[in-house]
């Protein structure tokens, strides 16, 4: 392969324009690819799980490592193309935040400390969501005839249906650990079935 070649190869991952060919970027941007799958698949793998389950904790466990490379890189890509991306910089940093609040506050186990649980883990799902869709919502299939307000709102009104569902569940004490198994949306919260 020719130079010329592997520049255009490089510009184009997975059938999306990347913004930079530089070595470094590509490092990070696939770095943050593997995460960013990772935190999804675990995610809602978390989600599905039975409550205090030890799938429920292993994939929960996973995701927070996913979300925590994917914030960081993430930070890095954004720092790298900062007139273009900046504004994913505030996103990592509201998905790192978020998943963190979540994770401590499960560890009080309380009630109150279950809501903040779920709800920091939904915010930090969304949150990841919203940057995915933001960043490459108008360059993919089908997605790109929407206007770009949705790719801000969607994700948030959706995460908040599910993340209330779950909050309110989980209050009627249905994630205890003798209890069935809840139905689970996508970012962490529960269906009511």
């Amino acid at each position: 392969m020719t130079q010329q070649s592997l520049h255009l190869l490089a510009a184009r991952f997975l059938g999306q324009h990347v913004g930079s060919t530089a070595p470094l970027f590509l490092a990070f941007l696939a770095v943050h690819v593997v995460a960013g799958t990772t935190a999804v698949i675990t995610g809602a793998t978390a989600a599905l799980a039975h409550k205090p389950g030890v799938r429920h904790l292993q994939a929960g466990r996973r995701y927070y490592r996913a979300i925590t490379v994917l914030s960081g890189t993430g930070a890095a890509l954004a720092i790298m193309r900062w007139q273009e991306d900046a504004y994913l910089l505030v996103i990592a940093a509201v998905m790192f935040t978020a998943a963190t609040i979540g994770v401590r506050a499960r560890r009080r186990r309380s009630r109150a400390g279950d809501t903040i649980h779920i709800l920091g883990l939904s915010l930090s799902f969304v949150a990841m969501m919203t940057g995915f869709y933001v960043d490459n919502g108008p360059h993919l299939p089908l997605l790109d005839h929407l206007p770009a307000i949705l790719f801000w709102v969607l994700p948030s009104a959706v995460g908040a249906v599910l993340a209330g569902r779950a909050v309110r569940r989980a209050a009627r004490g249905r994630y205890d650990s003798g209890g069935p198994a809840a139905t689970m949306g996508p970012v962490g919260v529960a269906d009511d079935g």
